[in-house]
């Protein structure tokens, strides 16, 4: 993008600040809201249905818009569409000052999403090309990567301690000085798009109108399997709606002159692995956490408190593992790293599946397995799906990579708390269970887990035939 693509990440250190503050403002903006659900409920006297909202309306527009805004990012430019995009976000987030209904804070938060979809993906195209070298791109990557989990594991403690001596606005009002500090960053240490990195291919309006209700609807659908079960229609209409919409959006971009995204881009070897690797991780992380937050809560007696301790081991490495990332791409290479930090996940799954009942010992070893997976192979999964894409298609690669991981984390809770209301009798949240119900919730937990263990080591292996072709190729 830049004429002189930077060779080291001091010399880059403004550019590296604003895209680290970007991807702060993704990970912190719903962990440190949840703190605030309850009091919001009481000053809003919202229901538990608009509550739900409040956090689901950010995450559908911004999982749905995110290929649109690849799209058009690619051609007009990833740094101008950032730019416009934090200007929303600090502008959106400054309107909750003046919220004073649960339906104006769910469109607040829609007009958050939007924000989140313009900013978001660029921050990781961005990132990717400011540096020619992949060691370069691996360890920028990691650095935005371990701001943003620090703002991840800090955000509930940090927004109980606000709760504390401010009222619960306060938490979306500390997205304007991010904001602000990624605008400045992005503004002066990033240059402008260079107009032979952009393309100029018409729009493709009813694809990307497709996609987009394609991913609304596979975001929709896990949602409602997990509040109303598999007995419900509701759930079922979604899925087939969500099949049904991609199926057209297939079609469309297959028979499209200029398609939103050009499926032949999507089956290069090092893009679908790339995706398959990022999947598999969402399924993981979402799954497992959801799994164990239960468990402990409600299996073991654990109080909140307590349980948020719990979760410990998965902080600590997801945190401390940043500064090793670099080292350990350096020695194995991106496709190995790839390789090896995906078979951590699925044996951080497995392992809670088969041990996890036993003691917080296996849970805590399966919580840092899954957690050192995720932190190698989120790095390098997005940097292989860009390294296989055109210059001018990169945007659209970073929304891919990112929608990967929203719809399968859903996919993840889906099945996981589809499984566990088939399986459990009675109501879960009750204060005393029967000998009944807690040998049917440890028999549901172990059987989600190995499902989730069975869909991940799929993608896996799926992934690993892919970067095996890739490196065919480049011998013969």
């Amino acid at each position: 993008m830049s004429a002189q693509p930077e060779n080291t990440l001091r010399g880059s250190w403004v550019a590296l600040a604003g895209l680290s503050a970007v991807f702060l403002f993704e990970m912190l903006d719903n962990s440190i809201l949840n703190v605030a659900l309850p009091v919001i409920g009481r000053e809003l006297h919202a229901s538990t249905i608009a509550l739900q909202w409040v956090t689901g309306a950010y995450a559908v527009v911004f999982g749905g818009l995110m290929l649109a805004f690849g799209a058009l990012a690619d051609r007009f430019g990833r740094r101008r569409i950032m730019l416009v995009g934090l200007v929303l976000l600090g502008l959106a987030s400054l309107a909750t000052a003046f919220v004073t209904t649960a339906e104006q804070l769910i469109a607040v938060r829609a007009v958050m999403g939007v924000a989140a979809a313009m900013t978001t993906p660029g921050s990781i195209a961005l990132a990717f090309r400011l540096y020619q070298e992949d060691g370069l791109r691996v360890r920028a990557m990691s650095l935005i990567t371990t701001v943003g989990l620090v703002g991840l594991a800090i955000g509930p403690t940090a927004g109980g301690f606000v709760l504390a001596v401010a009222p619960w606005q306060v938490l979306l009002l500390v997205n304007v000085p991010i904001a602000a500090l990624a605008w400045l960053g992005i503004r002066s240490g990033v240059a402008a798009d260079a107009p032979a990195d952009l393309h100029r291919d018409p729009l493709d309006m009813p694809g990307a109108l497709l996609g987009t209700v394609t991913i609304v609807l596979a975001l929709v659908a896990p949602t409602l399997f997990v509040d109303r079960g598999a007995g419900s229609w509701a759930p079922w209409t979604a899925t087939v709606a969500a099949v049904l919409a991609a199926i057209l959006f297939v079609r469309r971009e297959r028979s499209a002159r200029y398609p939103i995204l050009d499926l032949k881009l999507v089956t290069r070897p090092l893009v679908s692995a790339g995706l398959a690797y990022k999947a598999a991780s969402g399924l993981a992380v979402a799954g497992l956490g959801y799994m164990v937050t239960l468990q402990l809560q409600l299996d073991w007696g654990w109080s909140p408190a307590l349980a948020a301790a719990g979760m410990l081991p998965q902080v600590v490495v997801l945190i401390g593992a940043g500064p090793f990332v670099g080292r350990f791409v350096d020695r194995f290479g991106l496709d190995r790293a790839a390789q090896l930090s995906a078979a951590a996940i699925v044996s951080g799954l497995a392992l809670y599946g088969l041990l996890g009942r036993f003691g917080y010992v296996f849970v805590a070893a399966a919580l840092a397995l899954v957690a050192a997976g995720i932190r190698v192979v989120g790095v390098v999964a997005g940097v292989n799906v860009l390294r296989g894409l055109p210059e001018n298609r990169t945007s659209i690669g970073a929304a891919l990579v990112d929608t990967a991981s929203e719809v399968t984390s859903a996919v993840g809770i889906a099945v996981t708390g589809t499984i566990l209301a088939s399986l459990f009798t009675g109501t879960i949240a009750s204060a005393h269970w029967t000998a009944g119900q807690t040998a049917s919730f440890r028999e549901s937990v172990t059987l989600a887990a190995l499902v989730l263990t069975v869909v991940a080591a799929a993608l896996v292996g799926w992934a690993m035939r892919r970067t095996r072709t890739t490196a065919a190729v480049l011998v013969s």
